[in-house]
């Protein structure tokens, strides 16, 4: 009787064996799927200055998902390269306006777009949409107006006005919009629920999924590598213990 038992331990170790094989396996597929995934959707960036205080401040790293520009909508925070704004460096902005609008400020201290005053909770406490204000401007079809977050100290498409484009920026210019920060962990970046009444809002990316999958795939090859150790160590146990029942029979 005590030779099938410990068969039958040996033919469940057997199976236990095998399902920790699977779970390391899987979760081995899923941590770098997950990475692959990233890779190809994302790409990080260090943004150098302060002029969007306090959705990113300078030095933070954030993870930006590719996109045409075709696909920016009101409320974004965008990449974007421009040559009449810098030479060769990326830019960070939020698009307020896209081609057909008309957007000024202020009135009675907010941003209106086609008329419309613009809720924007993203903006430092206590500070007004635009402390210089700017004249109305209709955004050339294909076109982005984009201000930083910080309106006191950004060069945005205000500092810009002068510019033969009215300070926008062309569409063809983004390579991606900004999801989230990632170091400091602050998280996605908040939905711009105050151009909802114009338009639908960008949905996010799929960060949250990669995430995921990651932190999946990590605890099932954590778990299926522990199994191992725990089960020798159970069956050591059982072990010494029908050892020492016998002996005391």
């Amino acid at each position: 009787m005590g030779s099938a038992a410990r068969g039958g331990e040996g033919s469940g170790g057997g199976v236990g064996g095998v399902l920790s094989g699977i779970a390391v396996a899987l979760g081995l597929v899923l941590f770098l799927a997950g990475f692959g995934w990233a890779a190809l959707v994302y790409r990080p960036y260090t943004v150098p200055t302060s002029s969007m205080t306090p959705t990113i401040d300078a030095g933070d790293r954030v993870l930006a998902q590719r996109v045409d520009g075709a696909d920016v909508r009101r409320g974004d925070v965008v990449v974007f390269r421009d040559k009449n704004w810098v030479t060769n460096a990326d830019v960070v902005k939020r698009v307020v306006a896209v081609g057909g609008d008309k957007v000024a400020c202020c009135t009675d201290g907010k941003l209106t777009v086609n008329g419309k005053p613009i809720e924007e909770p993203y903006l430092p406490k206590g500070t007004q949409a635009e402390i210089g204000g700017i004249p109305t401007v209709t955004v050339p079809k294909g076109r982005l107006f984009l201000l930083g977050d910080e309106r006191q100290g950004s060069l945005d498409s205000t500092a810009h006005l002068t510019d033969a484009a009215g300070g926008t920026v062309a569409r063809s210019a983004v390579s991606a919009r900004v999801d989230s920060v990632i170091w400091p962990m602050k998280g996605m970046i908040a939905r711009p629920t105050g151009f909802e009444t114009l338009g639908k809002l960008s949905q996010p990316g799929p960060l949250c999924s990669i995430e995921l999958m990651i932190v999946a795939g990590a605890v099932l090859v954590l778990a299926g590598g522990a199994y191992g150790p725990i089960a020798a160590r159970l069956g050591r146990s059982r072990a010494r213990s029908g050892t020492e029942t016998v002996g005391a029979v």
